[in-house]
């Protein structure tokens, strides 16, 4: 039997199909032919009706070179079921996969006593009923029998394992969504068969983090974590196993609002009380990251060769790892990749700051990289919450928000913004726009947007002569 083919009642009597194929295996069993087993075990092919597990044939060993094949839903077109009388009742016949094996197994069910005389329509729609309520077209039993039961954490742990490995947007830093798994996530659905992780088992789960006062961005993105893990568990073919339809409204998902999101930007004022106040190491990093927009990590992973152009130019292309001292040579966006130039001002500051340095700018006294971790406890955020500025978000990201703001402020020009603050560039004039590649364009805005700070008035690195004073940017305003 197909999948799909329904049997016109009237056409065979009760009994006769059994008999029929009956005659015929004896008939194929007494014939020597070659591939006799795989043709009598597909009765269907003939065109009659009539289940295969009536018919008994000696199969034949499969040939070497034929490829093992698995079960897949996507190859099947669905079941209507076979409807035969059979000892005064109407019965549908079906097939139906079975824990363990990939053989199915014949099913017969009663549909309707033959006295009552049911039209051919409601004994089709009954029929068909019958196979929807027993699983057979069910791809959700399917995924459970054939492919068998996965819980969340097992799916979960798999996930994690593929997603650092994997060619295709690896995973670099796991340490977040671990930390959801493992404190709130687990302990609610863990156990969980994956197949039953949806909407209304989620929804308590959103309650429970909401009760433990996580914020709503936070809500959202371990939500997130929780369908990543779902979607990964993938057919042979590459689609989704289990395909869900998330919906917010059922899960109660909390909205992110854009003005509770902590966000805070430091200040000119108080850059340059940063630079001020500090030295060496420290104040040279603050400068540069004042001046540039970078990421911290990038920042630390910088180098003498880095600066082209006379110093004008930073060629950003590694980082610095969050909790190892080892500097990798990807970043966290394809758009990192990219040239940052400097005022003047700043160019000579560098300069002078680097003089008799051979490789990293910023180093330990072993010349590891600094972990910008450790850092920010020991340097920045000593210093802000002296200045009264230590806030939720006030970190080293602030020095980024700041440069956006000044160039945003000054009126940069937004290709060459974009391609500074590594912003992956959206509309199509922002795509076709080759401006960023035009050097002698981007050396004279990064000189006419300036930096926004005050530099400090000497400078004095080891082995290099005293420098005439810079003037600050308030000094050149004025």
């Amino acid at each position: 039997m197909r999948d799909g083919d329904v049997r016109n009642p009237n056409d065979v009597a009760p009994g006769h199909s059994e008999h029929l194929a009956h005659e015929i295996a004896q008939s194929l069993n007494q014939l020597d032919l070659p591939g006799n087993g795989n043709a009598a075990a597909e009765p269907a092919a003939s065109g009659l009706h009539f289940p295969a597990c009536d018919i008994k044939v000696s199969t034949t060993t499969a040939q070497p070179d034929q490829r093992e094949t698995r079960k897949s839903m996507s190859r099947r077109s669905g079941q209507s079921g076979n409807l035969v009388k059979q000892n005064g009742w109407w019965r549908v016949r079906f097939r139906l996969d079975q824990p363990g094996t990939q053989v199915r197994k014949q099913m017969s069910l009663k549909v309707a006593p033959v006295g009552m005389r049911l039209s051919h329509p409601e004994l089709d729609r009954r029929a068909k009923e019958i196979v929807r309520e027993a699983g057979a077209n069910s791809e959700e039993r399917f995924n459970q029998v054939v492919l068998g039961e996965v819980t969340f954490r097992d799916q979960a742990n798999l996930y994690l394992q593929q997603a650092v490995t994997r060619n295709r947007k690896p995973i670099r830093d796991t340490t977040s969504i671990e930390g959801a798994l493992r404190k709130w996530i687990f302990p609610e659905i863990g156990g969980l068969p994956l197949a039953l992780v949806d909407n209304l088992a989620v929804k308590p789960l959103v309650q429970k983090m909401c009760v433990g006062a996580l914020k709503a961005r936070t809500v959202n993105k371990y939500v997130e974590y929780i369908k990543q893990v779902v979607k990964s568990l993938k057919a042979r073919n590459g689609e989704p196993v289990h395909k869900r339809t998330w919906d917010a409204e059922t899960m109660d998902l909390p909205i992110v609002k854009y003005r509770e999101q902590k966000r805070p930007t430091i200040k000119a004022k108080a850059v340059s009380q940063l630079i001020a106040d500090s030295e060496g190491q420290e104040r040279a990093l603050y400068v540069l990251l004042a001046a540039t927009g970078m990421r911290i990590s990038e920042a630390l992973a910088i180098e003498t060769r880095h600066f082209v152009n006379d110093g004008r130019t930073i060629k950003v292309e590694q980082q610095v790892e969050k909790d190892s001292p080892r500097i990798v040579k990807y970043l966290k966006t394809d758009a990192g990749h990219r040239e940052i130039d400097l005022h003047p001002d700043v160019a000579e500051f560098l300069q002078l700051y680097m003089a008799g340095k051979k490789e990293l700018l910023f180093h330990t006294r072993r010349n590891t990289p600094h972990l910008y971790g450790n850092l920010e406890d020991r340097w920045l955020t000593p210093r802000l919450a002296k200045m009264g500025l230590d806030e939720d978000g006030m970190g080293w990201h602030s020095f980024k928000r700041f440069r956006k703001t000044w160039l945003r402020g000054r009126r940069c020009l937004e290709d060459i913004n974009n391609f500074w603050m590594a912003h992956k560039p959206e509309t199509m004039s922002e795509l076709y726009s080759h401006l960023h590649e035009e050097l002698d364009v981007r050396l004279a805005e990064a000189e006419s947007v300036g930096y926004g700070f005050d530099l400090p008035k000497t400078v004095v690195a080891p082995n290099a002569p005293r420098k005439a004073p810079v003037k600050s940017q308030s000094e050149v305003a004025a």
